[in-house]
């Protein structure tokens, strides 16, 4: 289930900075650009681990949840919460060299697997 979360945000998170990037782009600034990414990605999965992204105060506490979710149809077959799972930072060590792992949740016929978006999730072009 972390790694199908794993591909679901380098390719809709990672994926839509990346291709926002000036093709015509100094080679130098393209570099700083794509490591200013992999760092804001990583530090996404830093506050989704718990590392970082808590707030404070007095007796009380906020922090973010992401839960994945693997269902048929509307029948919810698993869910786990990603603060639980392994550590999305260890997952994303392996990701970002396009490695998700053997579960047939990202390795299935390709035909079946697919990242469904909303519409008008596109966002301007930079």
């Amino acid at each position: 289930m972390q790694h199908a979360a794993g591909l679901v945000l380098f390719g809709d998170v990672r994926g839509y900075a990346l291709a926002r990037l000036d093709p015509e782009q100094e080679a130098s600034t393209r570099e700083a650009a794509i490591k200013a990414i992999d760092n804001a990605v990583y530090g996404l999965m830093m506050v989704i681990d718990g590392v970082t992204g808590t707030l404070r105060g007095g007796e009380y506490r906020v922090d973010l949840r992401m839960i994945v979710r693997l269902s048929r149809g509307s029948e919810l077959i698993q869910q786990l919460d990603l603060f639980d799972g392994d550590g999305m930072c260890i997952g994303y060590h392996s990701w970002i060299r396009g490695d998700f792992g053997d579960d047939s949740v990202v390795s299935g016929d390709k035909a079946t697997w697919r990242v469904v978006r909303p519409l008008d999730t596109a966002g301007p072009k930079a």
